[in-house]
């Protein structure tokens, strides 16, 4: 019986491994668009596909992050200034790409602008707080797709959106499990709306891996702000180790945890480019994979229950 159930799991990855080979072809003619390309996946993820051949469309939020890809990448990669908040800047690069496809369309954009920041237990946060992550994790999502969607139409491409494992699961407060729910939302309801058109609305969920969003020195300026703007009654409530016990957490588990090998997570974000039939969903990261997805499954009761018990206890807990 065991063998039995062992060969269908073997038969089915080896069934997807097939499924999954082919690639698209002409990929020198088809653009693709991605948010976030200053540093960590997005840069990565320009210079991997520039190798591949396809062209390149490469937003960035800096003048260094422009320069960097310039110099390391060919001359068909194009880079472009964008903040995914403004309206006029997502129109201003949505009008450049339309004259650089044509009548082609664009084959892709990849949406993985994103911050982590401000993040901290609910009530040490503002309507401000939420309101400043979810205009560029959710909102900037939203406006960029929406700004191309008819060039993507137009190529049968695909939209691929960088979500997080903190979208099937909220184990943080604050705005950033709200905003990559948020994502998940407006992936899966795109994706049905699309796939009329021929258009294809893959999901990317990491797991822990070592960039901006994971950086422990952000991490910890971020915690040590938001606690220093507290009333001193919630500082009592809270109590003066567990700010010096988050810190340690930030510290040790936080870094030991999040994956150096980013090419993890551009792998996949490359197969939902290029391939023929990519994933719905990509869960790169073993974390994602081993824990957190398998923790999403579980009833409410057994994952709030693990995720307590985790938690640092507050200086005045309930009676």
């Amino acid at each position: 019986m065991y063998l039995y159930l062992l060969g269908l799991v073997v038969f089915y990855y080896l069934y997807r491994w097939f499924r999954e080979l082919p690639r698209v072809p002409d990929i020198g003619s088809k653009y693709v668009y991605i948010t976030g390309c200053d540093s960590g996946f997005g840069n990565l993820l320009a210079r991997h596909l520039d190798k591949m051949g396809f062209r390149v469309i490469a937003s960035c939020f800096s003048e260094k992050g422009e320069e960097g890809l310039r110099k390391s990448c060919s001359s068909n990669l194009i880079t472009t200034h964008l903040d995914v908040r403004s309206k006029d800047s997502v129109a201003k690069v949505a009008a450049l790409i339309k004259e650089k496809v044509g009548e082609r369309g664009l084959w892709a954009v990849v949406n993985n602008a994103g911050v982590s920041i401000p993040s901290g237990p609910c009530d040490w946060l503002t309507i401000d707080d939420y309101k400043s992550m979810l205009d560029v994790n959710l909102l900037g999502v939203i406006a960029v797709t929406l700004s191309v969607l008819p060039l993507i139409k137009k190529a049968r491409g695909r939209v691929v959106n960088v979500a997080s494992v903190f979208g099937r699961i909220s184990v943080t407060g604050g705005p950033y499990p709200v905003s990559k729910y948020g994502v998940e939302a407006f992936n899966d309801s795109l994706r049905l709306n699309m796939a009329p058109f021929g258009v294809k609305v893959p999901c990317i969920e990491p797991g822990f891996f070592k960039t901006n969003v994971t950086d422990t020195t952000i991490l910890t300026n971020n915690v040590k702000t938001l606690w220093d703007k507290l009333p001193q009654d919630m500082r009592d409530d809270y109590g003066t180790e567990f700010l010096q016990k988050s810190l340690v957490i930030i510290k040790d588990k936080v870094s030991k945890i999040s994956d150096g090998d980013l090419m993890k997570v551009v792998s996949c974000m490359a197969h939902a480019v290029s391939a023929v039939r990519p994933r719905t969903r990509y869960s790169p990261g073993w974390d994602a994979k081993l824990f957190w997805l398998p923790l999403s499954y579980m009833p409410t009761c057994v994952s709030d229950y693990i995720m307590t018990r985790e938690a640092i206890p507050i200086a005045k807990p309930l009676q």
